[in-house]
């Protein structure tokens, strides 16, 4: 092969397409998927880090990425199943034979 032919060769080679990795999300911000297509539909430009953690407790506000930090809550409350308590004060703990309300935990989850 002579240079005149690498040379035709070399510039006739396409340019690669743009690498692009992107987050879909609903019109809520909750992602839908990740991808690296250009699919129909709302999404973000995001980088590849955040694409390799492929996340689900983002959500996108504002044209931004936002990871979602959940609050957790415990309670008591009245329940079939749980610990009998005196009827009027939680903190008494007494026989199921008695007269009792039984309590038990409830863990609440929001963001």
């Amino acid at each position: 092969m002579t240079e005149d032919e690498f040379l035709k060769i070399w510039l006739t080679v396409p340019e690669p397409k743009p690498v692009f990795y992107r987050l879909y999300h609903d019109a809520n911000g909750m992602p839908l998927f990740y991808s690296m297509e250009d699919l129909p539909g709302t999404y973000i430009e995001i980088d590849q880090p955040t694409f390799s953690r492929n996340r689900s407790d983002v959500r996108v506000r504002d044209g931004q990425l936002v990871t979602v930090t959940w609050k957790t809550t415990t309670k008591l409350v009245p329940s079939d199943t749980g610990t009998p308590c005196h009827p009027q004060d939680v903190t008494i703990v007494v026989s199921e034979t008695e007269a009792h309300t039984k309590w038990s935990k409830r863990t609440y989850e929001g963001n």
